[in-house]
């Protein structure tokens, strides 16, 4: 099992600084939000950075650990200028991008629902499969063309590619049980299981269930990540591993630390305790 941790929010000139730190302290991958406003009862307002630039800073003060979004809302980003953004990182990180990508939040992700993007679930999902269509295969570095619902190219060739081959990996956000958003994520290269309309994570025993699940139905022989998280005590390793040990039992490839506080001593806290990984 690999280890990240999700940065959210605060001191935009802080979180490159905590990355090093992440790099220091071992943990194997420092992601970040891609969100412009998320507005609910139960979700108050919280400070949000463009990813693209954050994680140009972030590649350049690391050199090991992976970077990248936790998750992009493919369905209001076009695709084409997507693909440059995630080239250039990947250039940039010298092949250490990974892309979180999924719907976006259903009902109070305000980058959809205050500017006039489609709320429509089943919108934004042709709008995710196209926009990965179009993105990797510009991402390809030969002629390229795509006529879709909603995005269309013409011929056109994009360089360079990705560092990395075949493609840069790209975990997609999928509800645990629903046919469409499982068949979808077993096509790419990673998933971030969810539940249908709940903030609940999977329990280990849900986590066996999906590893069998992909097992089972899914066709390609690459390799394939299950990505789950949390958060786990801080100022106590071994309650941390003992925490963490059944997801990685169950078939969890990566587990990402996720504490969102408007303290940044805690968070630096937490982030130099290092991963919860066993001895």
């Amino acid at each position: 099992m690999q280890y990240g941790f999700v940065i959210e929010g605060g001191d935009v000139h802080a979180i490159s600084d905590l990355s090093a730190e992440a790099e220091s302290a071992g943990w194997d991958g420092v992601f970040i939000a891609d969100a412009l406003a998320m507005e609910a009862e139960n979700f108050p307002a919280f400070p949000w950075f463009d990813p693209w630039v954050v994680l140009a800073a972030m590649a350049m003060r690391t050199k090991r650990v992976r970077i990248g979004t936790i998750i992009t809302p493919v369905p209001r980003r076009r695709p084409w200028k997507l693909a440059r953004e995630t080239v250039t990182l990947d250039h940039l990180s010298h092949g250490r991008l990974t892309l979180g990508v999924g719907l976006g939040a259903a009902e109070f992700d305000g980058g959809f629902y205050k500017v006039g993007e489609a709320m429509d679930l089943k919108v934004r999902a042709q709008r995710l499969d196209e926009g990965l269509a179009v993105m990797t295969g510009l991402w390809g570095g030969s002629p390229f063309s795509f006529n879709g619902e909603h995005y269309s190219v013409q011929q056109m060739t994009m360089l360079p590619p990705p560092v990395q081959s075949p493609r840069i990996p790209i975990w997609v956000a999928g509800v645990w049980l629903k046919p469409n958003s499982m068949e979808r994520a077993i096509r790419w290269d990673g998933i971030i299981p969810q539940k249908y309309k709940s903030m609940d994570r999977l329990t280990p025993a849900e986590v066996q269930e999906l590893k069998q699940f992909i097992d089972e139905h899914r066709a390609q022989t690459t390799p394939f990540d299950i990505v789950v998280g949390g958060q786990t005590p801080s100022g106590n390793r071994k309650q941390a591993v003992k925490k963490v040990g059944p997801f990685e039992k169950a078939g969890a490839t990566w587990w990402l630390e996720s504490t969102m506080t408007s303290s940044w001593d805690k968070l630096e806290k937490r982030i130099k305790q290092g991963p919860p990984r066993p001895d």
